[in-house]
């Protein structure tokens, strides 16, 4: 006995295997009753079926509009900016190595906070007030 062969108690548990006689427990009717939806083969109910009732998400209003073609932006503030190298343009990929940026998607620059460097930007949306800041620190915004 050693750490190689030491398995959990209930560990392993043999595949029940129905239909096999009725002193199994799990003859005849495999546990599944008699007649009806679920006892046939491939037979349940989908997800929200209420036996013939008009479904709650049929029965609930739909409001609004969803656009399908919305554009979520990763947002991010001037004001994370402090610990980064001004000599080094501040892209996605940039922003996304220092964990300032945590999903996917395109990057949108805010205006909150100060500049204290000339930066130069390369990011897909820049606000206006954020492109003056940066502009009168003396760097320079492009976008992509």
């Amino acid at each position: 006995m050693d750490l190689s062969n030491l398995q959990a108690p209930g560990g392993k548990r043999k595949r029940t295997r129905v239909g096999r006689g009725e002193s199994s427990g799990l003859g005849k009717t495999c546990g599944k009753g008699h007649k009806g939806q679920k006892s046939r083969s491939g037979g349940s109910v989908s997800p929200g079926f209420e036996g013939g009732q008009m479904p709650l998400q049929r029965r609930l209003p739909k409001r609004g509009f969803h656009n399908p073609t919305r554009v979520e932006y990763n947002v991010v503030n001037l004001k994370s900016f402090n610990g980064l190298d001004p000599s080094e343009p501040v892209t996605g990929e940039l922003l996304r190595s220092k964990a300032i940026v945590k999903r996917r998607g395109p990057i949108k620059l805010l205006a909150m906070g100060d500049v204290s460097a000339a930066y130069s930007v390369k990011l897909d949306k820049v606000s206006r007030a954020a492109r003056q800041k940066i502009v009168a620190a003396g760097g320079s915004v492009e976008e992509i």
